[in-house]
């Protein structure tokens, strides 16, 4: 029976992840919070799931490739370095890292892919994100990994091309921009909306995430899967076997 380790036990997402452990008939081995002692965990564990902050993530992942253990990374707000050090851990332990482990969203990405290659460039790409009061990282991880997915559909550079943040005279929308706006308030799980528009008309495609819990289940079933490959470097959309 998969034993799987939680970094970030503490938090809303820790909580949820013990309870989808136990729902699926899995072992919880184990969690830690800031101060504890990722390479214990590490040892105790057959895979560990990392919901914490991106400083922790050195150190989880050097725990991890130390004790050769896999690892799903769900932790958002990560920088360039950060995927330098997860690309370096891929070396020696399996490592799944994505910005959100919802299936759903999983499987909308791919659509977004395949929107965006279809259309042509005259159909202009924004995605507009939802989240609770007290989320700190914006655009969310999800909207980068769809953004990501609409970027790679047009063959383009994301970081060329994205615009967040607009106000005041900003000027004609350029071709190929692909925008983003966030909302905070209340407690909203998470909403994305990807907004196709073109000429005299509008596709729309749209997760609504209800409870917390359809990410732990995504993790969960992310971490059984990722303990049967090989050392290297993967996303959700290879738990579903879709197209990178």
């Amino acid at each position: 029976m998969t034993r799987i380790g939680i970094i970030g036990s503490a938090g809303r997402m820790g909580h949820a992840l013990v309870a989808a452990i136990a729902a699926a008939d899995l072992v919880h081995a184990g969690g830690i919070d800031k101060g504890g002692d990722p390479t214990a965990l590490a040892v105790a564990s057959d895979v560990l799931i990392d919901f914490s902050s991106p400083h922790a993530l050195e150190a989880t992942l050097d725990a991890a490739a130390t004790a050769g253990k896999p690892i799903v990374v769900g932790t958002t707000g990560l920088e360039e370095r950060h995927h330098f050090l997860l690309d370096d851990a891929s070396k020696d332990i399996a490592v799944l890292q994505t910005g959100n482990t919802s299936l759903g969203v999983t499987l909308l990405a791919a659509l977004v892919r395949q929107a965006a290659a279809s259309l042509g460039p005259d159909w202009d790409i924004e995605i507009v994100e939802t989240h609770h009061r007290m989320k700190l990282d914006a655009p969310s991880g999800t909207a980068l990994l769809l953004g990501q997915a609409a970027a790679n559909g047009r063959e383009l550079a994301l970081d060329s091309h994205k615009v967040s943040g607009r106000d005041g005279i900003t000027g004609a929308r350029t071709a190929g921009d692909i925008g983003f706006a966030a909302l905070r308030g209340g407690t909203v799980a998470g909403d994305h909306n990807v907004h196709f528009l073109g000429e005299q008309e509008r596709i729309s495609l749209s997760h609504l995430a209800e409870d917390r819990s359809i990410f732990a289940r995504g993790a969960v079933k992310a971490a059984v899967w990722l303990c049967r490959q090989r050392a290297g470097r993967y996303g959700m959309e290879d738990v579903l076997g879709l197209p990178a």
